[in-house]
């Protein structure tokens, strides 16, 4: 095998993680010229995260795939459920998104159902989900040669005393008709390293090639390749071992490495995308979140996949495509536009009129105000990922609250029990008071003697930086300088690490955020003046 070495000096070169931030579970795609990445985003709006690139060095936002809840309905999705590991694929003129909606991954069982949703661009417009099954998450559609088409899955067990992963099933599906035929059959049971899900099915000379994710989400991650002549098998596993895995490699920079799928140029090279995370400290929390990371692929003689060494490079020779950069994204948002620009998320309720309204007062975005930090159905949080480990986000909002329930201001939020919040607020003697809140494990922190009085409904600067395992806020009024608000606080509280529980494990990132709560639901709002992403 050969393997051509890049360093980072090289221009035509891969750089990885592509995708920085949380961008976990890949699915890649080739479409003629065109190469389209798809993640999962959980709790978050839109759902399915997805990319664009024409040489897998450059990428694109294209916003998300699931925008409005007429595709998915997230309202009252717990912490780290909701939309799991996509798959997109490419058949009959139509792109085709299969996707799970968790709403419940506790206590043993798997509330799981699964959709299939098609369009005739990537940008849409995308028909309305048809439902699936619910016997496990990770559903993937390989469409075959022969023109048939077959969905993959795990198979879960939630008996007691069962093992949960009980081996990847495939079935027949329709693709003109929407429905499975005929009855699942597995087809591969796993490995020893347990924990077989995330199949995606390819073939190749012959061989059908079932590519895995196994060992857990974590340190444990990696790509296991089985093949088989028959499409429903048997498979054999790669005797080489995991195509890629970082496990028991702490000092490499790139972490839990696995959760694989395989994309062939139109150059005949082929590479691997793959999620990653990159720890503060050696098998320590990882605050960014899982993201997603490419590697190349070559094939051995006798046709097995390799990746060099088998553990995931920072820097990865590009394929032999013409470069094809796309203009920088804005990291200064003046929120002139109609619409929230594509770097944006919403919490468990898409962005719609009802809350969030750029239309009212020009170049401003207004919020209204929304529940309380634990609310599942109707928070109101715009917020972005943190894609570098040091960064920040400024802002300027403008609040007249009118009671101690009124909020408004920036955090660094994981999920509903796991944040840090600099916010405007009322105190009991009627007085707009500046204060900073954390919230760990559930567990709220009142940071006392740090409230800033202000002007009620003046414009006050608000800044939140993430620093490797500290977060810092700041603010200014007026013509003022900066001035820091509080202490350093725990970054490492915003990471899968901390946020997991051994029967709740969790699966998100940092977002750094715009923030509004009305908890007396009293009719509230705030305006932000504009919104600028560092990276430092």
């Amino acid at each position: 095998m050969s393997h051509t070495a890049a360093t980072p000096d090289d221009h035509h070169a891969i750089r990885n993680p592509v995708l920085p931030g949380f961008h976990p579970d890949p699915s890649l795609l080739r479409v003629g010229d065109d190469f389209f990445l798809a993640t999962s985003t959980f709790e978050w709006y839109p759902g399915v995260s997805l990319h664009h690139s024409r040489d897998l060095v450059h990428w694109r936002s294209l916003g998300g795939i699931l925008t409005e809840r007429r595709l998915v309905d997230l309202g009252g999705t717990p912490d780290s459920d909701g939309v799991w590991a996509p798959c997109l694929s490419w058949a009959h003129g139509l792109f085709h998104l299969v996707f799970t909606r968790v709403d419940n991954h506790r206590g043993g069982w798997w509330d799981a159902p699964n959709y299939v949703t098609t369009a005739p661009a990537a940008e849409g417009p995308w028909s309305d989900p048809v439902p699936v099954h619910g016997r496990c998450f990770d559903p993937s559609l390989f469409h075959d040669e022969d023109g048939t088409c077959w969905m993959l899955s795990p198979a879960g067990d939630w008996r007691p005393g069962h093992y949960p992963f009980a081996g990847i099933q495939a079935q027949r599906w329709d693709c003109a008709a929407g429905v499975l035929v005929g009855e699942p059959e597995v087809i591969f049971r796993g490995t020893a390293a347990g924990v077989t899900e995330g199949p995606h099915l390819y073939r190749r000379e012959g061989w059908y090639y079932l590519v895995t994710a196994e060992g857990g989400t974590s340190y444990e991650h990696q790509v296991t390749v089985a093949r088989s002549r028959a499409v429903l098998g048997p498979y054999a596993t790669d005797p080489a071992g995991p195509l890629l895995s970082s496990r028991g490699r702490p000092e490499l920079a790139l972490q839990k490495a696995g959760h694989g799928s395989l994309v062939e140029t139109g150059t005949g090279e082929w590479y691997l995308a793959h999620l990653a995370a990159r720890p503060l400290t050696p098998l320590g929390p990882s605050t960014l979140g899982r993201e997603t990371a490419l590697q190349r692929v070559e094939w051995t003689a006798d046709g097995w996949p390799r990746v060099d060494g088998g553990v995931p490079a920072e820097v990865v020779p590009a394929p032999r495509l013409p470069a094809h950069p796309f203009p920088p994204a804005r990291d200064h948002d003046d929120f002139a536009q109609d619409t929230l620009a594509p770097h944006w998320s919403t919490l468990r309720r898409p962005a719609g009129p009802d809350w969030v309204d750029l239309a009212s007062r020009p170049s401003h975005l207004r919020l209204s105000g929304g529940q309380s930090p634990r609310g599942l159905r109707a928070p109101s949080l715009v917020a972005r990922r943190a894609d570098s480990l040091d960064c920040s986000l400024e802002t300027s909002v403008e609040f007249r609250p009118a009671t101690i329930r009124q909020l408004a201001g920036i955090t660094a939020y994981y999920d509903t029990r796991n944040w840090h919040y600099a916010y405007l607020t009322r105190d009991d003697g009627g007085q707009t008071v500046l204060s900073l809140l954390t919230c760990a494990g559930g567990e709220r922190v009142v940071h006392a003697g740090l409230d800033v009085p202000l002007p009620t409904g003046a414009a006050v600067g608000l800044r939140v930086r993430m620093t490797g395992p500290e977060v810092r806020f700041s603010y200014r009024t007026a013509d003022a300088d900066w001035s820091g608000l509080g202490p350093a606080l725990d970054a490492t509280i915003l990471s899968d690490e901390h946020a997991g529980e051994p029967d709740n494990p969790a699966f998100t990132g940092t977002f750094l955020g715009l923030w509004v709560q009305d908890v007396g639901a009293e009719g509230i709002h705030a305006d932000f003046g504009h919104a600028v992403y560092r990276r430092h």
